[in-house]
């Protein structure tokens, strides 16, 4: 790693936390606390507002602002390929924002640097998600970003036709499915639901259908009690 590189991570790593010590610092960019300690001092001297001393730790002053990001080639590179990835299988509108933000981070590498990123050879061919479904997608996402609850008809593993009132809380790729993440009303527990299940949704758009994180209710709740045997239920269309 150059160490202008070294000396931006160094300022960046700070930056986002409320104190950092040589050791953390050291073990993220693989080289000895005594560098680390150089490198501070150095960054210092040229009158970035780091806090603190050796043995303490670091923090950075307040108002410092740091120059446009710059991407070093590799960066770059994992930036293309995931952005092809993941175009083919996210909703339109985020398809869009993601090409945005990679056209505007290619414009600010150098001539060279972008075209050899551009020139990435990994590619997603265009299997991904049924273009059926990524409106869908779309909505689901749009009611977990507003906390907006929503009816669904849903299909499940056995045939069995249901309706919902959910409280969404997160969308999740399994590789060859997207699920919704819920807390479904009707049956006052969590529930996962096929994208390609669904026969129907309908965002509930009455303020009294807006809501508020609940305790037992949350995505993080949800998280702490998923299992294995939910995780292959999911895959095996169990749900």
């Amino acid at each position: 790693m150059r160490r202008a590189d070294r000396l931006f991570q160094i300022v960046q790593f700070i930056r986002g936390r409320r104190l950092t010590t040589a050791a953390q610092l050291a073990q993220r960019l693989e080289v000895s606390e005594r560098t680390v300690y150089r490198d501070v001092a150095d960054l210092q001297l040229q009158g970035v507002p780091i806090e603190g001393e050796a043995g303490v730790g670091y923090r950075l002053g307040k108002g410092f602002e740091l120059p446009p990001l710059m991407f070093s080639l590799d960066e770059a590179r994992a930036l293309v390929a995931s952005v092809r990835m993941a175009q083919v299988w996210q909703d339109p509108a985020l398809a869009q924002a993601s090409q945005s933000v990679l056209s505007k981070i290619l414009s600010i590498l150098p001539p060279a640097a972008r075209v050899a990123a551009q020139g990435m050879a990994v590619y997603a061919p265009p299997i991904g998600l049924d273009p059926t479904l990524q409106p869908c997608l779309q909505m689901l996402r749009e009611a977990v970003q507003s906390q907006t609850k929503l009816h669904l008809h849903y299909q499940d593993g056995k045939s069995a036709h249901t309706q919902r009132t959910v409280r969404p809380l997160g969308c999740f790729f399994w590789g060859s499915v997207w699920t919704l993440a819920a807390w479904c009303e009707t049956r006052q527990g969590f529930r996962s639901f096929r994208l390609d299940r669904l026969s129907h949704v309908r965002p509930l758009d009455e303020p009294n259908h807006r809501f508020a994180d609940e305790a037992g209710k949350t995505l993080a709740d949800y998280l702490r009690s998923a299992a294995p045997v939910h995780v292959q239920n999911t895959l095996t269309g169990d749900l």
